[in-house]
């Protein structure tokens, strides 16, 4: 009969076995280098496409742009002479940029606010149970797959001076025609009301899908607090609208102060109006571009339209953020002791 002894476990205080002496030390091969690099580098090759499209279609030419506005510049010699900031002083002594930006301006604010509220609003009627949610919400879409070509021609006919549906339906109950094409102010009313038609229901969808990721238990407690739809909407959802508000204001603004197919195609001549009426910047950059063949000038206006837009939308992320609360956070103590509790 033959007994074994089996081996007390070491302790916890007993120091590690050493490696059996002349046992080579392991050295990572090339595949478990090729994994950790893959681990490492691959996210970075993920995105790489967006930045390679974006320095070749974007940034060179906002450098070559920027180059070409310090120059009288020749389209047909390629080449140009330089000279500095001249440019840039005969836009910002024209008298026409200056209406032109003041006709953004109005067009911008004529369409953005109000677009804005109406798809604030149409989110939360679809964000409810009602029926056929999924058709009503599909449906907000179809004004911005148009073409909008065609939605500025379907517009600029109804909003004819003459012969215009607008004005017919006025006259019919007693009203005066409105001079669409001769007043600034109607004919901004007219283009705000083509760009608010074409990107409500875009703004619409984009509240919607961060209403429906607030979490439902809030509205639930809310309810068995007492609190309304008016107070929950304004309490509840749109503190957690925060993020999606800067975006969708700051996009508005962006395309907003960009605005061309829909005052080119408010007329048949497509320059701002005989008087300079609906005149934007951007339709003033293509007219001095494409009708001048002036295209150190046309470079000059696009920057200086570039450092506007990033003003504003400066502007616009400060007020945002000031307006609109933290997740129903009101007050900056309680926001402290919120992190002071999650640290």
């Amino acid at each position: 009969m033959t007994t074994t002894q089996t081996r007390p476990p070491a302790s916890a205080t007993e120091p590690a076995a050493a490696p059996p002496a002349g046992r080579p030390v392991r050295v990572l091969g090339f595949r478990q280098n090729l994994s950790r690099w893959d681990l490492k580098l691959s996210p970075y090759l993920y995105i790489s496409p967006f930045f390679i499209m974006f320095a070749v279609v974007g940034l060179f030419p906002i450098g070559y742009t920027a180059v070409i506005s310090l120059m009288d510049w020749d389209l047909v010699r390629n080449s140009g002479e330089f000279i500095g900031f001249g440019q840039y002083v005969w836009i910002l002594q024209n008298p026409q940029f200056w209406t032109a930006l003041r006709n953004t301006f109005s067009i911008f604010l004529l369409s953005s606010v109000p677009q804005l509220i109406v798809a604030i609003f149409i989110a939360a009627m679809l964000d409810r149970n009602i029926r056929g949610k999924t058709f009503w919400r599909m449906s907000v879409l179809v004004p911005f797959v148009m073409a909008p070509v065609a939605v500025a021609l379907i517009f600029s006919n109804m909003f004819g001076d003459v012969h215009g549906l607008v004005n017919g339906i006025l006259t019919d109950i007693g009203l005066p025609a409105v001079p669409w094409h001769k007043d600034p102010f109607w004919s901004h009313v007219a283009i705000a009301t083509m760009v608010n038609f074409r990107w409500t229901g875009y703004n619409t969808l984009i509240l919607l899908a961060a209403m429906q990721a607030i979490p439902r238990d809030y509205y639930e407690a809310a309810t068995v607090d007492g609190a309304g739809a008016f107070r929950q909407f304004t309490s509840i959802t749109l503190p957690s609208l925060k993020a999606t508000l800067i975006f969708v204001i700051i996009t508005s603004t962006i395309g907003g102060l960009q605005i061309f197919d829909e005052p080119r195609m408010f007329d048949n001549t497509g320059e701002g109006g005989p008087a300079q009426q609906w005149l934007t910047i951007t339709l003033f950059l293509y007219n001095i571009g494409w009708g001048e063949w002036n295209f150190g000038r046309a470079a000059a206006l696009a920057w200086i339209l570039f450092l506007i837009i990033i003003l504003i939308g400066l502007i616009n992320l400060a007020v945002t953020r000031t307006l609109v609360r933290d997740e129903g956070i009101r007050a900056p103590k309680a926001r402290k002791k919120q992190k002071g509790v999650r640290a």
